[in-house]
């Protein structure tokens, strides 16, 4: 390969219904052919897509990473996602705070932690200053090392406010009560919030709950996550998907606690509960296959 440092960026839209608006969006990444989406995993239910997107990076010396096709790739998805999408109409299973909800960046190859930092740095100085929403930076990319969950806390990300166990994208605050890190002060209801930061590689792991008791499960994903004393580096949520219940966990040291951890213990707490628990599954490709699937279609291209 020409370029051996890479990063890989996870694009969250809070649109998982709209297949036009998702099309639209997609057709945006394709003017831009040296980024490429190795995974797309749409949710009706939760009305959310996220995509995994690579691409390498272009440094002007070995301090500073200057761009990456992945920063246009991203600012065009980004710009007809707020074209296509009103988040003052839609609500959903998962929460929700801006049309493009998340930007999360992580190294592969030879890439570091900090030069994708730079990278998403510069994306939150493109969608802040040229699109006019307010981002807030996190972990890597922050300068005081935030953690995306305390960001999200101050924002009451975590609390429904609809119907019971839905979020709706209408109830932000006209003016955040956080300063933002890029763009205004001021939300526009249409466009929301937009959370950017840099961590090393997260895996995204849901396991159904065959039950449709709310509380017991959100007692059990808050046992089974460090937060709450249960397995380091999980953070975990219960969420409404469809007829069931879902705990919806990341791994953030994927390689010291995964799947078979987390499945056991739910199975575990659940089990106290005299509740049935189904096999859990992967929403994206692992930090290897990842890497693979991109080195296979650049080689194709």
């Amino acid at each position: 390969m020409k370029h051996s440092k890479l990063a890989a960026c996870k694009l969250y839209i809070s649109e998982g219904r709209n297949a036009a608006a998702l099309e639209a969006i997609e057709r945006a990444a394709g003017h831009h052919p040296q980024a490429t989406i190795t995974k797309k995993f749409p949710d009706y239910a939760y009305n959310r897509t996220r995509y995994t997107i690579v691409s390498y990076l272009i440094e002007e010396d070995e301090a500073r990473v200057v761009d990456s096709p992945l920063r246009q790739a991203l600012f065009a998805m980004a710009e007809e996602a707020y074209k296509t999408i009103e988040l003052g109409t839609q609500c959903g299973a998962h929460p929700r705070v801006g049309v493009v909800d998340h930007i999360s960046f992580h190294p592969l190859a030879q890439s570091t932690l900090h030069e994708v930092a730079n990278l998403a740095k510069l994306v939150a100085a493109d969608i802040g200053g040229r699109l006019h929403v307010p981002v807030l930076l996190y972990e890597a990319a922050d300068p005081q090392g935030r953690a995306l969950s305390s960001l999200r806390r101050e924002l009451d990300y975590f609390t429904p406010n609809f119907m019971g166990n839905q979020w709706a994208g209408w109830s932000l605050p006209n003016v955040l009560p956080i300063s933002p890190d890029e763009g205004p002060q001021c939300v526009d209801q249409d466009k929301g919030v937009v959370f950017v930061g840099a961590s090393p590689w997260v895996d995204n792991y849901n396991i159904p709950v065959l039950t449709k008791d709310v509380d017991l499960v959100r007692t059990i994903a808050r046992r089974v996550s460090a937060r709450g004393g249960g397995l380091p580096g999980v953070q975990a949520l219960a969420l409404l998907h469809g007829d069931k219940l879902e705990i919806a966990s990341m791994f953030l040291e994927p390689d010291r606690i995964g799947d078979k951890e987390v499945q056991r213990e739910v199975e575990l707490l659940a089990s106290e509960e005299g509740l049935r628990v189904e096999k859990g599954y992967y929403t994206d490709l692992s930090k290897e296959t990842t890497t693979k699937s991109y080195m296979k279609l650049a080689s194709a291209d």
